[in-house]
């Protein structure tokens, strides 16, 4: 039984059973039901600028009959006493004759069709906790408020610390099929995020930190307010730098952000429709022969882990890129179909109102080991180490020894490009010289291609950092990108 967030009343999975179980002849039906509750806090100037707390909960039924598929979905969930559970059933009897009314008029789709069991256990991953729901609103707002004052009495160049939030999710979902799948699986996720203007005479700068957890108890304020501080005070005195191809090394949230983009890559709709860049390369090397790329939502560590994907089935961990070689792409039921290789448990969707698609939830980059990457005894920063294990930023500096260590990026939905595999983003962030950090540097532009910058990966380290997303942080160096800026 799937415990509420509300009173309890109405139960998310036997809503998706009765769903599932009102298939009739050779039809294929499935229900997803999924309830949500997120807070969010922000604070200015010691006092609370928004509150927002909100709960949601809804149905979306998809029917496929004859290869054709209709979808449809309700927001309306509610229950008390036998009035309450009448317009429940109505509410379904509804969802279901939309979606099959939808389904007369959709195109035939050979692919098409809901998942079928494959046997495959879901993993036990404890990703929820009583005490994000259960904490008082006031206790959440405190730690808004303790952020915000942490951060305006931290350093006289503080000039204004234009945000602190908090923000918390609470989930559930529900899936049940007439082809027998039942599943549930529920998370909880926490963070507390500001940002922080600094600046000396005529001159500002701005930097954001966080800290994450699944419950509040796991967030801490000084953390937050010390990663914000230190990335707006690095770049004072920023200059815009010499242009011409540099060493790049990554920032972890940066690497996030990349990843995110070669995520988009991977996912097998996209890949069997030819809009990848690495459609029709499977088997052929597309990376260094030092790196792997995992994408494992099984880790807890993920934000985004799951033991059951958007369609029931197991979420599994899936290698799609082992040392230099794609091996795979993420797939949903429909997508593994039209790959001829089934679903690798990769169906994800935005909410109960949006049909599946395939997609990567917790992608990472395996840390390597030690080892030269062209074995002739290049100095560092020449290309001579393939890449470092148990190593973290510092380590992977004095690898460098002069390049560019890009803080953060914009620019990315329009300038990264997972067909083509264009990059080009504007960055800010240190010069590094003698294996450390020198001046700061704004204004530039860093430019290559993602399938480039995958064949000239310099280092990875092992300082992997979960935040919100899709992607894994850690710090990586990249040969040969091209910066410009005066």
């Amino acid at each position: 039984m799937t415990r509420g967030l509300d009173d309890g009343s109405v139960d998310l999975g036997d809503v998706a059973r009765r769903i599932a179980e009102m298939a009739a002849g050779p039809e294929q039906v499935e229900a997803y039901v999924a309830r949500r509750r997120e807070t969010a806090v922000r604070v200015y100037d010691g006092a609370v600028e928004s509150l927002t707390s909100a709960t949601s909960t809804g149905i979306g039924v998809r029917v496929v009959r004859d290869g054709r598929q209709g979808f449809a979905s309700t927001g309306s969930l509610s229950a008390g006493g036998e009035a309450g559970a009448h317009a429940i059933g109505s509410a379904l009897a509804a969802v279901l004759d939309a979606a099959r009314t939808n389904a007369a008029f959709a195109s035939p789709d050979d692919n098409g069709g809901i998942a079928e069991p494959d046997g495959v256990a879901p993993a036990d991953l404890a990703l929820w906790r009583d005490e994000t729901v259960a904490t008082p609103v006031a206790d959440k707002i405190a730690l808004a408020v303790d952020l915000d004052r942490r951060l305006r009495d931290a350093d006289s160049r503080v000039r204004q610390v234009p945000s602190s939030d908090y923000g918390d999710v609470a989930s559930e979902v529900a899936i049940a099929t007439s082809a027998g799948i039942r599943a549930a699986t529920r998370r909880t996720s926490c963070h507390l995020s500001a940002s922080v203007l600094v600046g000396t005479g005529a001159e500002t700068q701005s930097g954001t930190g966080f800290a994450v957890g699944r419950a509040p108890g796991d967030l801490d304020a000084e953390e937050a307010a010390q990663d914000a501080l230190d990335r707006a005070l690095r770049l004072l005195g920023a200059r815009k730098g010499t242009s011409g191809e540099v060493t790049v090394v990554f920032d972890p949230r940066v690497t996030a952000v990349v990843l995110s983009v070669i995520a988009g890559a991977l996912a097998g709709d996209v890949a069997v429709k030819g809009r990848s860049m690495f459609t029709g390369r499977l088997g052929e090397s597309v990376a260094a022969g030092h790196v792997t790329l995992v994408d494992d939502p099984t880790d807890a560590r993920a934000f985004s882990a799951a033991s059951v994907d958007a369609e029931g089935m197991a979420c599994r961990r899936n290698v799609l890129v082992d040392a230099g070689v794609l091996r795979g792409f993420v797939h949903d039921s429909r997508s593994g179909r039209m790959a001829g290789t089934g679903s690798s448990g990769s169906a994800v969707r935005g909410g109960y109102a949006t049909t599946p698609g395939a997609g990567c939830r917790a992608l990472v980059l395996r840390p390597a080991t030690r080892g030269t990457g062209r074995g002739d005894g290049a100095p560092p920063g020449t290309g001579g180490i393939a890449g470092t294990g148990g190593s973290g930023r510092d380590e992977i500096l004095a690898i460098v020894g002069e390049g560019l260590y890009v803080q953060s990026v914009t620019g990315v939905h329009s300038g990264a490009n997972p067909v083509s595999g264009d990059f080009s983003v504007a960055a800010e962030g240190v010069r590094i010289a003698g294996g450390g950090f020198a001046e700061p540097v704004r204004e530039v532009t860093i430019a290559s291609t993602l399938q480039r910058m995958l064949a000239s990966v310099l280092a990875i380290g092992s300082d992997i950092d979960w935040l919100p997303g899709i992607a894994a942080g850690q710090t990586v160096a990249i040969e040969g990108m091209r910066m410009s800026g005066r």
